[in-house]
């Protein structure tokens, strides 16, 4: 039997097993899963060709014989970890696979492993992933008959499915919590609009909200991400006037986050002394003005500019920031560490809970003197808590590229993503028979 290794056993990983042991016997698989979490591997359902071990990514003689004894590895570590995978993939001439985005030491190893035959294909999840490939086609196709694309625009979101959206936020946590508290931070968003540069601070990135409209689901809000810049040479579009990626949200998500960021409490750059004990509602005081003739609730009223009673301090109450029965857990951390805790819980989702994802592309380009537009989208809707529209689009497009690269049929070698054809093809066409697909219009 041919071994994959899978390492890391989280979030993402339910729809990554599932494809890949129901495909067992047709591919001639074996399937072993490695997580440092006990928790993780006692959720997988073990039998002939699925096995689970607890892995010790430091154990270096642990690692150097799974990856020894594979035929492919798929790490879903964190990002800074798949440079230890890689490397050791690397001398071992083993290929891999991962959802992340493709680091400046991994992009070091080019030369080496296509040297030695071997394909590194990252970003091959959802975003990065089912977004590079599903674009991809489509600039492809349009630039195949001459037409000069002018604008593109392009928006995902992990969002809850309108059947359990149930609280005020309208938003739940269906994937790293860590990742959304801290969402913007570190550098501006960075795009291009008809020509000018554009370079959004995190401080007002919430204010730069834009609507879209999806077909049968309704109206949302997006917001800048990170720095779209780069993508003009990845898709081959170095002339683009417009070219803009961005996150999705409920309309009125952004302008309620915003209230987070001015309190501070998205903050990660420093520690609160003492927080473990300290109540959520002492916590939220921490970032008021001293005044012991007001309430935490009049303070945040007047420092956030906001009614007494309204939708704004609704939304406040509802994720606790005024309770002072709960404890923190966390112990001298960040504002960002301590809100995540708090969120943690007020956004769980419950066992019957069904998330959704939606990606939105819009491209206008010139034809015959005239602007056209075409717009894709994608809508996916998750099963339940366990088996998540996040684990499914993220998960699908790594199980379904690793067994085409077992099979030989991705011959490309080095460090890669998926933008080129000879992968994003029998990608995406898998993922439509899986219910995965986009919908164009004009």
């Amino acid at each position: 039997m041919r071994k994959v290794l899978i390492v890391g056993a989280g979030k993402s990983s339910p729809f990554l097993i599932k494809y890949l042991v129901e495909n067992s016997v047709a591919e001639n698989l074996f399937i072993l899963i490695a997580d440092a979490n006990l928790q993780n591997l006692k959720k997988i359902n073990e039998n002939e060709r699925c096995k689970t071990i607890l892995f010790d990514i430091n154990d270096v003689v642990q690692k150097n014989k799974l990856i020894q004894d594979s035929d492919i590895v798929i790490s879903l570590l964190p990002v800074h970890l798949h440079i230890s995978i890689a490397k050791t993939c690397l001398e071992l001439k083993r290929n891999l696979l991962t959802a992340s985005y493709v680091s400046e030491d991994m992009k070091l190893l080019h030369t080496e492993v296509k040297k030695k035959g071997l394909i590194f294909l990252n970003e091959i999840g959802l975003d990065p992933g089912i977004d590079h490939m599903s674009a991809k086609k489509i600039i492809d196709r349009i630039q195949a008959d001459n037409k000069e694309i002018i604008s593109f625009k392009s928006f995902t979101g992990g969002l809850i499915a309108p059947m359990s959206d149930n609280n005020l936020w309208n938003y739940k946590f269906t994937w790293n919590p860590r990742n959304v508290v801290k969402a913007g931070q570190g550098s501006p968003a960075k795009f291009i609009e008809k020509g000018k540069y554009k370079y959004v601070p995190y401080y007002r990135l919430f204010d730069n909200t834009e609507n879209i409209n999806v077909d049968e689901i309704g109206e949302f809000e997006v917001y800048p991400n990170r720095d779209s810049l780069k993508y003009r040479k990845l898709y081959n579009l170095d002339d683009i006037q417009t070219m803009k990626r961005g996150t999705i949200r409920k309309v009125g998500f952004s302008k309620s986050w915003n209230m987070l960021i001015k309190l501070g409490l998205t903050d990660d750059s420093y520690r609160i002394s003492n927080s473990k004990n300290m109540s959520i509602r002492e916590f939220t005081n921490c970032f008021l003005p001293y005044d012991p003739n007001k309430s935490v609730e009049k303070k945040i009223q007047n420092e956030l500019k906001i009614k007494s009673f309204g939708e704004e301090m609704n939304k406040l109450e509802a994720i606790s920031l005024f309770d002072d029965k709960k404890k923190i857990i966390t112990d001298n951390g960040t504002p960002a560490e301590i809100l995540e805790e708090i969120l943690r819980d007020a956004w769980k989702l419950e066992k019957n809970d069904r998330d959704m994802i939606i990606m939105y592309h819009e491209f206008k380009y010139k034809h015959a003197n005239e602007i056209k537009k075409t717009t894709s989208t994608m809508v996916c809707i998750g099963d339940n808590k366990k088996f998540t529209a996040m684990s499914k689009t993220v998960g699908l497009p790594l199980a379904i590229a690793s067994i085409l690269i077992l099979n030989k049929k991705i011959k490309i070698k080095g460090i890669t993503r998926p933008i080129h054809k000879e992968i994003y093809d029998p990608v995406l066409e898998k993922l439509n028979r899986l219910n995965i697909n986009f919908k164009e219009s004009n």
